[in-house]
């Protein structure tokens, strides 16, 4: 018995030795794992390509309102009516409605979870957000079937459940009603996506309003009902339908609304209709509709009779609006791909010069840019709208900031900041209120990839373009930063540490260093647009994103999702045990004195502006003269001498150069690298990631050359975002980070435009 249990136990511990020394071998080498574990497994609705499954299925949601802006009492009363049509195989005991007002309240969960210490003041903004009190979120008057019976109702927060007498089927629709009204925020004093501004000086308002409505939850295949509270931060998961919406205002406001105006000889002058029918047919400017001197006089002569605007939009997943009797408004036409679409603005005195000259100007090229890049936009008309402080996204319009002051001036911050938010809001057309992803989940899917195309489009809008987020380097302070205050891209939005950086920056930095680094323009730009195409009107998931880019382009890119999207490691390779040997390879040639000080490091910028010299062939600034200024034009390009020719010949032996490359940060990346020449010339050498395959720590790697190599570097472009460039070249050179260096270039700018 003693042997067996000998022979037992000797086996055991072979097994253990075993899986031991596998464990050894396979330890650290989990970069290129891949995310088959992770994703959901794919199925009918959502296939493994990650393009909808022939059982996709997507509900809808119409809605018929009559709305009323009290302007005296800076209110909005509203009724609805909402048919709900069931197009999943489930029968539904119950139905989910967003009630977003709520989140308002002094009351509500936002108010409750609002953590922090005592501000010394309380005027402080601090102190309002841990005391709030203005009384805000939905009255509600009535919830009824069609018939006009109530319903049984439960509202949680932000959420509110209809209790249905009997489910509602696969196939079929259900239609009700609810009677509302709410006090509307003042957003400079109480904060808010929505509000009004109150200009004291003419005792006027101007109103952006959103959010404004009881609205359908979503239910799909993924999370069943999509009813995460609305905290303030997630934002919106909305079916799409057809809207039909009339709204009550007093009668000298001007109306920027989603939707097609069906009543425009009612609420327009013939004056105005001659003005847009213009506008309509002019391509090259924005033509004036409501001149500053009109809009004057009416913040002079306050009316209070009323007037009825009625807006239709078809296969939308929102609806807002702004209002005021301040509006200066202008539009201009824009051609996409044969179609015409109407860019517009509408804005207050106070956004002037600026406005005037570049809003709808900008607009237009965001509906050129995106639409060369994702989908053709498909609705008649885009419109942005100026308030005092933020920037927010709906269906065909959005709300945007930037003011001069008040005489009139602007800084270029104001100036490309205003250019910018107008940009990205009217880009969120396309994500998410197109390609409708789950805001209230995964906020890097609308926020992140719009902020991508927002860079490609601000670079066709002015050539070197000082764009905030796209460009490697500009994620470096962020990426070096401490651990312990990031969360992977792939966490919940509410959840996000570092929003701007997290879901903004890092994902749209991401989808650069793909395009440029990793796959290459035409293989990105190609299956970017297959994913566009595959998922508008409809609602894809992380997965579907994924999954498209792998499958369009044939490119293995697992390791990169899991490290960019599921980690929070950062870029650092290091350059190291460098050694140049000749023909022989006896002895290491030793190294070339000062050679840096021999060497043209040429033009400094990053890749992306560089190779959008040739891809780019003309900027809009460059084709408008009227969207030139001061503040206007490319960035100084500093300037180096020419290289230095100290020998060499073709009659050269052969020279042997050998490296070590390390992964310090952990985030393996290709590695692009520059040799340079004792001739004075140089070589870019690009290393694919499969470089790393077997070795995630480190790699040696060999070359050889009819020059003789005197110095090498690693991200001569600034293209990885790596955070540390003092170990990246051989000899060593003193440099500063990426980060130093950028914010060298742009105190550079600041001096030359001052």
């Amino acid at each position: 018995m003693f042997q067996r249990m000998s022979s037992a136990l000797a086996l055991l511990f072979l097994c253990v030795s075993v899986l031991s020394a596998q464990e050894d071998r396979y330890s650290g080498h989990l970069k290129f794992q891949q995310l088959e574990e992770d994703l959901p497994t794919p199925n009918r609705y959502r296939s493994a390509s990650g393009a909808p499954g022939p059982d996709y299925y997507q509900q809808q949601a119409d809605y018929v309102m009559e709305i009323t802006l009290d302007d005296e009492a800076q209110m909005i009363r509203g009724t609805e009516e909402i048919t709900y049509t069931n197009n999943s195989p489930d029968a539904l005991e119950y139905l989910w409605v967003q009630l977003d007002q709520n989140m308002r309240s002094n009351k509500g969960l936002t108010a409750q979870k609002t953590t922090g210490a005592l501000p010394r003041s309380s005027r402080s903004w601090g102190f309002k957000d841990l005391f709030p009190t203005f009384p805000g979120g939905f009255r509600l008057e009535k919830v009824a079937d069609k018939k006009g019976a109530p319903l049984k109702v439960a509202v949680n927060y932000t959420m509110m459940r209809i209790d249905l007498e009997e489910p509602l089927e696969s196939g079929k629709s259900y239609t009700f009603n609810i009677d509302w009204w709410y006090p509307i925020n003042n957003r400079k004093t109480d904060g808010g996506r929505s509000g009004y501004e109150y200009f004291p000086e003419e005792d006027n308002y101007l109103y952006t309003i959103a959010q404004f409505f009881p609205r359908m939850a979503v239910y799909n295949d993924v999370y069943g009902w999509q009813n995460k509270q609305f905290l303030g931060r997630g934002e919106f998961t909305l079916p799409f339908g057809d809207y039909d919406v009339k709204i009550t205002v007093p009668s000298d406001h001007m109306v920027g609304s989603t939707g097609q105006l069906m009543n425009e000889k009612k609420v327009l002058s013939p004056t105005e209709l001659q003005r847009l029918e213009r506008a309509r047919n002019t391509f090259d400017a924005p033509v004036l509709i409501v001149t500053e001197e009109e809009a004057r006089a009416k913040e002079q002569i306050k009316k209070t009779d009323t007037r009825t605007w009625h807006f239709q939009a078809e296969n939308v997943r929102d609806f807002a609006f702004a209002s005021s009797r301040k509006f200066i408004w202008d539009a201009m036409a824009v051609d996409i791909n044969g179609r015409d679409v109407m860019a517009m603005s509408y804005y207050p005195k106070e956004g002037n010069p600026l406005w005037e000259q570049y809003s709808t100007r900008a607009v237009a090229q965001t509906l050129i840019t995106y639409s060369k890049f994702t989908i053709d936009y498909p609705y008649h008309k885009a419109i942005s709208v100026h308030t005092d402080r933020i920037g927010m996204e709906y269906p065909m319009i959005c709300f945007n900031g930037g003011r001069p002051r008040k005489d009139g001036s602007y800084s270029p911050w104001t100036k490309r900041g205003m250019i910018s938010v107008i940009i990205h809001e009217v880009g969120h057309n396309f994500f998410p209120m197109i390609i409708n992803s789950d805001e209230r989940q995964w906020t890097w899917m609308d926020e992140g990839l719009n902020s991508f195309v927002q860079f490609l489009t601000e670079q066709e809008w002015d050539r070197n373009y000082p764009s905030r987020r796209g460009p490697a380097e500009n994620i470096v302070d962020y990426m070096q930063g401490d651990k312990m205050k990031m969360v992977p891209i792939m966490t919940n939005s509410e959840s996000l540490l570092q929003f701007g950086n997290n879901a903004y920056g890092k994902p749209a930095t991401a989808l650069n260093i793909l395009r440029e680094t990793v796959m290459g323009r035409e293989l990105f730009d190609a299956a970017f647009k297959y994913y566009c195409e595959r998922w508008a009107f409809k609602h894809p998931t992380p997965a579907d994103f994924f999954r498209t880019i792998e499958d369009a382009s044939a490119v293995d890119l697992d390791w990169f999702w899991r490290g960019w999207f599921y980690t929070v490691d950062h870029v650092d390779l290091e350059l190291t045990d460098v050694s140049v040997y000749d023909t022989l390879g006896s002895e290491a040639l030793a190294i070339v004195d000062d050679a840096w000080s021999m060497i043209d490091s040429g033009d400094t910028r990053n890749i992306s502006s560089r190779r959008n010299d040739t891809a780019i062939a003309v900027t809009w600034v460059e084709r408008d003269k009227v969207a030139r200024d001061a503040y206007t034009g490319p960035l100084r390009i500093q300037q180096f001498p020419a290289a230095k020719k100290v020998g060499g010949s073709d009659e050269d032996p052969w020279f042997y150069i050998q490296l070590k490359v390390k992964n310090v940060g952990g985030l393996l990346m290709p590695v692009p690298m520059r040799f340079h020449f004792l001739d004075g010339s140089s070589k870019v050498v690009r290393l694919p990631v499969s470089t790393w395959i077997k070795h995630e720590k480190q790699f040696i790697k060999s070359f050889r050359f009819k020059r003789r190599p005197i110095a090498v570097e690693i991200d001569p472009f600034r293209e990885l975002a790596d955070i540390d460039l003092s170990n990246n070249a051989w000899p060593s050179k003193e440099d500063v980070s990426a980060y130093d260096a950028f914010m060298e270039r742009k105190k550079a700018e600041t001096t030359a435009e001052e």
